[in-house]
């Protein structure tokens, strides 16, 4: 998404932009799989701040020409399960305080005050994509006299651990876990307050879904790609990035087709969505591998938590099966941090037993239009987090083809998985048809994730201290290489976008995000004159 981003922007821009995705679909996290006749949504499940005139809004009606429709998910869009204990989340700047305030009577108090930092976050977190755009000089400068922490407190809530926080708001244990349920893959103590209480924020106007899948993303996107000149090609791996010997970025050199002939492809400027990880120490030639600049960027993150998902079949329409359009998070208790650490530290045998959060999702409730297309059927996705070390025996193999021993294992855990699930809605049981499972190696395969990460580098509090984000930025030590994607910003399919738009911005030396704000209101003042 981050790459379709960015090259879709400059496309905007009037710049011809070559996309070269590895896999057979182009979108990353965006695209979608059928198995059976039913049609599987991997990565997108939902996404908020979609209200017309939002800011995300207006930035993706842009990329997709207003191509690009959403469903609104009814109330509640979240229900969170701490053990026995269940609560959910309403839509809407009063309806989401009130809805916690009716779940907490003793904790308005501590709602309030999250609100009110909510929406301080939300307005300030601008500062850190600025952060990011200024001259290195002045960035290195305002972080080394901590400056940067008189500016906005923004930058100190970034750098302050999520259950310190919450922990000074409130001794309520299940209002704790409440303000930290959308999980990441990083545990609450380790992770910046900042990204969780966005992460949050993120919901509070509603919760949308796109109108065919998440693969109609990449699918309008491309076409304004392709107007200006450029072209989205799929199985296309890109092998390495070309150097000149001057130490500019000069192209990639693409591997074609089955029989693995490279084709070299020249560019004025090389972007990359590959990945911090990838793209510093795969793709870029060894002797720039070691350069400083290099090397300090990726001393400053580590690679996140990997991820196990469940996709299974159902027989019967969503209507029929009365699936709900809400989505479950289910922990075993109110302990985040406890609970996480114990499952980081299972070895791989102890897994199977000793599952810990999941999330359940129903994408056919969601998209009005999945009856029609896949008439009769439906769908529930499981998701839970995986470490890499439990597959990574098994790293190597070619997928499909990784043995009965792997088959095995990923087999235990998505059964358990399912019969949690199914404990949940008992009225599935006999409609299950299939059950397909996909583990950290399945993302290494498909999204070329080195160690089968969903959202990039590890979105702990380090990451988000002034001097990481200052540094995160699209231009790379390599002259005309950058970087889009979540690596850039944050995860997600916001995140991504917004690593678009930083890249994007590096790339042609102008602030989009201004752009962006006057169109937004030139938007809102035809909508105004329309409805007089």
């Amino acid at each position: 998404m981050g790459g379709l981003a960015a090259a879709g922007t400059l496309a905007k821009a009037g710049k011809r932009v070559l996309v070269l995705e590895q896999h057979d679909q182009a979108g990353g996290c965006c695209h979608t799989f059928q198995e059976r006749g039913i049609e599987f949504d991997v990565g997108i499940h939902y996404v908020g701040q979609m209200h017309e005139g939002s800011m995300l809004r207006v930035a993706l009606d842009q990329l997709t020409e207003g191509q690009l429709c959403w469903q609104r998910l009814p109330d509640p869009y979240d229900e969170v399960s701490l053990g026995p204990r269940r609560y959910q989340l309403r839509a809407g700047k009063v309806a989401f305080a009130t809805a916690l305030e009716e779940q907490f009577p003793a904790e308005k108090a501590a709602i309030k005050e999250f609100m009110r930092l909510s929406k301080m976050a939300s307005r300030h977190v601008a500062l850190l994509a600025v952060l990011k755009m200024v001259p290195r000089w002045l960035a290195a400068f305002l972080v080394r006299t901590s400056l940067v922490y008189w500016i906005s407190p923004v930058f100190r809530m970034a750098a302050t651990s999520h259950s310190e926080a919450v922990a000074r708001l409130t001794g309520d244990r299940d209002l704790r876990a409440l303000l930290s349920y959308l999980f990441y893959g990083t545990a609450p103590q380790d992770s910046s307050f900042m990204v969780n209480v966005l992460m949050v924020h993120h919901y509070q106007r509603g919760a949308w879904y796109p109108r065919g899948g998440g693969s109609e993303i990449a699918f309008h996107i491309a076409p304004l790609i392709e107007r200006a000149g450029g072209a989205v090609l799929v199985r296309a791996p890109v092998t390495r990035i070309l150097v000149s010997s001057a130490g500019t970025a000069v192209g990639v050199v693409v591997q074609k087709g089955p029989s693995e002939e490279e084709v070299e492809v020249f560019a004025p400027l090389v972007i990359s969505d590959a990945g911090v990880f990838n793209t510093f120490s795969k793709l870029l030639p060894p002797p720039l591998r070691s350069h400083p600049g290099v090397r300090s960027r990726l001393a400053m993150v580590r690679h996140g938590m990997g991820s196990f998902l469940v996709f299974v079949g159902l027989r019967g329409s969503a209507a029929e099966l009365a699936l709900p359009a809400t989505n479950f998070w289910i922990y075993p208790h109110n302990d985040l941090d406890g609970m996480m650490t114990h499952y980081a530290s299972l070895s791989r045998d102890d897994v199977p037993d000793n599952l810990a959060m999941m999330f359940i999702t129903f994408p056919a409730a969601k998209d009005p239009t999945y009856e029609q297309r896949h008439p009769g059927r439906s769908c529930m996705t499981i998701l839970t987090m995986a470490r890499y070390e439990w597959f990574e025996e098994w790293a190597g193999t070619r997928t499909k083809h990784r043995g009965p021993d792997y088959q095995q294992y990923k087999l235990a855990i998505a059964q358990r998985l399912l019969e949690r699930a199914l404990q949940r809605f008992p009225h599935l049981r006999d409609k299950v048809e299939f059950m397909e499972a996909a583990s950290p190696l399945t993302n290494q395969h498909y999204l070329a994730a080195p160690r089968g990460e969903m959202y990039g580098t590890e979105h702990d509090v380090a990451r988000f201290s002034p001097a990481v984000v200052a540094a995160m930025r699209a231009e790379t030590p390599v002259k005309n290489l950058y970087l889009t994607g979540q690596d850039v910003f944050s995860c997600g399919l916001a995140g991504a976008l917004h690593g678009g738009l930083l890249c994007a911005s590096a790339v042609l030396g102008r602030l989009l995000y201004l752009d962006l704000l006057l169109l937004k209101k030139k938007i809102k003042r035809r909508r105004g004159r329309q409805a007089l």
